[in-house]
């Protein structure tokens, strides 16, 4: 850290003053990174500590209706859409000088906030293709279908991905995919919440077949066509623990190898409608679900298929219809499942379609509006000194050999850090957006961004591409182009906040950048080699001790009930869970280092290291709805927020010193985990 002596604490101060120029005070009320009244100081820390650092929070921040969950990161996006709505509004008004993208992101929110023409229109848009679907003669026309439908990914997904092998190169990639509900797993599962929400998405169905004018004994009939094939296609579907290991993700095949596997999908003439007519090869992510469709073409009937094809069509865009449609596809996927009380108002919704379709277009006026060169440049200076105690840590491990280390070293030496925007904005000049046409307009920003997908195979990977969009709250870390992202719309406060001594701005952002560091050294990111190539660069000693302090932090996670008798699945979490922690760690490294030799003093009866726990702690302050944590512990790689806390905490000797815990209480961990 000798090389990195800027100090967080000034650099907080320097970075969110900047920030918060930029912003024009974004939010009107204050809210520090460490808030003594979110916490609830009745509580023992060694007992629960995510209720000692957000009970206040969690009783002062009810979930909003129209949110499934709730937390400092939701808010922060909220908030943000604000600022976007004020962006489109203004870029709405029509006006001959209007910039080009401000044309495209304006007339795109103008249309999609014309709720009396969509309303007009009922399920008009939809007609072009229901009578493609309604033509078909012969199931050799599937693939014909399939190819102008491939931005619903209906029956399987088709896309472009860096090749595993060389990350240099960019190919084609079929993947699972054409059920309805979130997982596989909702198709197989046989507990009786499984039965109901199986019963519950049935009827669901069935009510869609019905607002598209089918009688009720044909919708009734075709909910359960629907439900076969999806439940066929989810058995030969693998599993989200299995899909986390990219080796099992890794088949290249020619395109004749594909055809033997599947031939009664035309697969030539996918590729031609796709644009692709001359492709030799493409990686295959699981051949075993290929065979599966394969059985399900030859096993059902055609007008089986077509009703397939019906569902989905209209599934696929039941948001950007009339609210006969969309109010049924929200009782069931957002109520039902999710526990949302009532829809987001319509501006947000558009926002987001926006956000998601045209993300840099609008991201050039978010940026230029909202973060500052200046920020960008303290945020990258924030990145580099959390790295420096990653390099300090890896050499220090006891039990990684040189050889291994010398490989990590490099790996997080080559390792890109990409702060706030991309520095070449994504050009849009061919997508066409008609002021009106709502649902035209989604379609053709979704086939743009597929045939942009599509373009780059064959091509060298661009390594200035984000997979984030500058306005997004959030961050991440990519394996094979081995970067770390943080977009704009996160570096903002509280994350940071000028008002703040530096222990909880560490901890809480500081955290944040140890986390996705650590992604590249989890048990998915490890795989992958300095230049992101799917390589072992692991002794094979040095693997199994790293597989066995992984398993140690598994077993821990794996216990933690998540709701009524659901635990962690400490599998599909185990990234996660091993970033947290990694995280966590290399923050306190970074703080002690930067702090070393000052003199801290308690704040608010809190020492500084218990600041700089409170801050992590804090940072995950939230609370969801118990339909949403069914949900998520079925499909999301996270834990939850309270075990993202606890779980950490409860590893870390320094955490236990700071707050005098003792041996046995719940936030001490007898068997202490740490992979990083």
């Amino acid at each position: 850290m000798a090389t990195l002596r800027i100090s967080v604490a000034a650099l907080a101060i320097i970075f969110c003053f900047s920030l918060a120029n930029a912003q024009q005070a974004a939010t009107d009320k204050y809210t520090p990174v460490l808030d003594i009244t979110a916490m609830d100081r009745s509580i023992d820390p060694c007992v629960d500590f995510f209720a000692y650092a957000c009970g206040g929070w969690i009783k002062n921040n009810p979930i909003p209706s129209d949110q499934a969950s709730w937390d400092l990161y939701s808010k922060m996006e909220d908030e943000n859409k604000t600022k976007l709505r004020s962006i489109l509004e203004a870029a709405s008004a029509p006006d001959p000088g209007r910039k080009a993208v401000d044309q495209k992101i304006g007339d795109y929110y103008a249309s999609c906030m014309d709720e009396k023409a969509v309303e007009d229109k009922g399920i008009a848009p939809l007609k072009p293709e229901l009578n493609r679907i309604a033509k078909i003669s012969s199931k050799s026309e599937l693939a014909d279908v399939a190819s102008a439908m491939a931005t619903d990914n209906v029956l399987f997904r088709f896309e472009s991905i860096q090749d595993l092998r060389d990350a240099t190169q960019v190919v084609a990639n079929a993947d699972q995919g054409g059920l309805g509900l979130p997982d596989r797993d909702y198709y197989l599962k046989t507990d009786a919440k499984s039965e109901e929400l199986r019963k519950a998405y049935l009827a669901h169905v069935q009510k869609m077949f019905r607002l598209l004018g089918d009688s009720p004994d044909k919708a009734t009939s075709e909910a359960q066509t629907v439900m076969r094939i999806e439940t066929a296609l989810a058995k030969g579907s693998m599993t989200r623990v299995d899909r986390r290991d990219p080796k099992k993700l890794d088949h290249k095949l020619t395109s004749g190898e594909l055809v033997k596997i599947s031939p009664e999908f035309q697969w030539q003439v996918y590729f031609t409608k796709v644009g692709l007519p001359t492709i030799s090869s493409l990686n295959v992510a699981v051949p075993d679900f290929f065979k599966t469709l394969n059985e399900e073409i030859a096993k059902d009937s055609l007008d089986d298929w077509k009703t397939y094809l019906r569902w989905h069509l209209v599934h696929a865009n039941a948001r950007h219809l009339s609210s006969a449609i969309f109010n049924e596809n929200f009782a069931f996927f957002g109520k039902t499942l999710q526990g949302n009380q009532q829809p987001k108002p319509r501006w947000k919704r558009c926002t987001e379609d926006i956000d998601d379709y045209l993300g840099e277009a609008l991201g050039q006026a978010y940026v230029e509006k909202y973060f500052s060169p200046k920020a960008k440049e303290q945020a990258l200076t924030v990145v580099k000194e959390i790295r420096g105690a990653m390099e300090q840590d890896i050499h220090s491990l006891s039990w990684m050999s040189p050889a291994t280390k010398q490989q990590a070293l490099a790996k997080l030496q080559g390792m890109a850090n990409k702060i706030g925007y991309p520095d070449k904005w994504r050009d849009y000049s061919k997508l066409e957006i008609v002021r009106g046409d709502n649902l035209g307009n989604v379609e053709r920003a979704r086939q743009f961004e597929f045939n942009r997908q599509l373009g780059k195979i064959g091509k060298p990977v661009d390594r200035g591409e984000w997979d984030m969009t500058p306005p997004t709250v959030n961050a991440y870390y990519n394996p094979q182009m081995n970067d770390i992202n943080f977009p704009a719309g996160v570096l903002q406060p509280p994350a940071f906040d000028p008002n703040s001594d530096a222990a909880p701005n560490y901890g809480d952002t500081g955290g944040t950048v140890g986390h996705e560091l650590t992604h590249g050294f989890d048990d998915e990111g490890r795989q992958f080699d300095a230049q992101g190539n799917l390589r072992d660069w692991w002794t094979e000693a040095d693997g199994k001790e790293f597989e066995k302090r992984a398993s140690c932090i598994s077993d821990q996670y794996s216990k933690y009930v998540i709701i009524d008798d659901i635990k962690i699945n400490g599998k599909l979490t185990l990234g996660e869970d091993v970033a947290d922690l990694g995280g966590l760690l290399l923050a306190y490294m970074a703080w002690k280092d930067d702090t070393k030799g000052q003199k801290l003093d308690p704040i608010d009866g809190l020492t500084p290291d218990q600041r700089f726990f409170v801050g992590y702690g804090q940072s995950w302050c939230g609370q969801v709805r118990d339909e949403s944590k069914r949900m998520r512990a079925t499909i999301d790689p996270h834990s939850p927020e309270k075990y993202r806390t606890n779980g950490v905490v409860s590893n870390m000797p320094q955490f236990q010193e700071a707050f005098h815990c003792k041996a046995g209480q719940p936030m001490v961990n007898e068997n202490r985990c740490r992979v990083w």
